[in-house]
């Protein structure tokens, strides 16, 4: 009975959690329209083009403090409009509720928020052009045709009307998924996960970063929330805030028939997250940040 009178509240937050990024989704999902059926093969070969600086735009964008850039560039990577390099610096960047929760907590300076900002952006930056060198800065035709063609959204119709209808199907699934995981941190609790994440110094981190890759801002709100409590260290808040892509993962393996890629992409993310957040701490790095 304890666990059913917080119903309400659960359904609430995660329809409040998803409501956030509707805006972002419908505006992405009508440009992408626009581009397909007004625009023409000249504004996407300048897109295109355009990609072989996306990762440091895509950083940019990454550090404004929501995750709506997340979920529309995971949406044109579905589409073939940017590289994986860009995909992955807005994922990186990405910081969903830290910026608030930073700017609200007294303890935390205006240094020490720059300082997380500029580390996110600098590796967000750094990683999204080496993978764009290894696999390449050319990306295919952008195929925004055949993702309509799955969606079966009748883009015929009307382009208003093929937007809303790729927004109805993204925005259930990430609905369904949030009141999924705000029931699950309803159920464990912020201590519980501060205690797991400060038992062991490496097993910290990599948990920090596991729990970043829940597409929910409950995320990166506890990740920020006990790094200002210094519960846990700044190396185990960088990869939490690395890997906390928002809903952007959502939308990417809903709308990218490639697994293995989607997979492939998850994977980098989670590794660059555990990696730079032990070399901050192991280098001694995070007593930059220390509150």
């Amino acid at each position: 009975m304890h666990f059913l009178e917080h119903v309400p509240h659960i359904l609430l937050h995660g329809l409040l959690d998803s409501l956030k990024i509707l805006p972002f989704l419908f505006l992405t999902y009508l440009l992408m329209e626009l581009l397909e059926h007004k625009a023409g093969d000249k504004v996407q070969r300048i897109i295109v083009k355009a990609g072989r600086a996306g990762p440091a735009i895509g950083g940019l964008l990454g550090l404004v403090p929501q995750c709506g850039f997340s979920t529309a560039l995971a949406g044109f990577y579905a589409g073939r409009v940017v590289t994986p390099g860009t995909l992955l610096a807005v994922f990186l960047a990405t910081s969903d509720e830290m910026l608030p929760i930073f700017i609200s907590t007294e303890t935390v300076s205006a240094g020490q928020i720059l300082t997380v900002l500029a580390l996110k952006l600098g590796i967000a930056m750094a990683v999204g052009f080496i993978v764009d060198l290894i696999l390449g800065k050319r990306i295919e035709k952008p195929h925004l045709a055949e993702l309509c063609e799955k969606e079966n959204c009748h883009c015929e119709k009307g382009i208003l009307r093929s937007a809303l209808h790729h927004t109805l199907h993204i925005f259930l699934f990430v609905l369904i998924i949030n009141v999924l995981l705000t029931g699950a941190f309803e159920l464990i609790g912020e201590e519980n996960i501060s205690i797991a994440i400060n038992s062991v110094p490496i097993l910290g981190t990599v948990l920090s970063a596991l729990i970043g890759l829940i597409p929910n801002c409950a995320a990166s709100v506890a990740i920020a929330t006990l790094w200002t409590k210094g519960v846990i260290s700044g190396g185990a808040m960088l990869a939490g805030l690395l890997t906390g892509a928002g809903a952007g993962l959502l939308v990417l393996f809903r709308t990218n028939k490639h697994i293995k890629e989607n997979l492939l992409l998850l994977a980098t993310l989670l590794g660059c997250g555990v990696l730079f957040g032990c070399l901050l701490d192991l280098t001694g790095l995070a007593t930059l940040m220390n509150l």
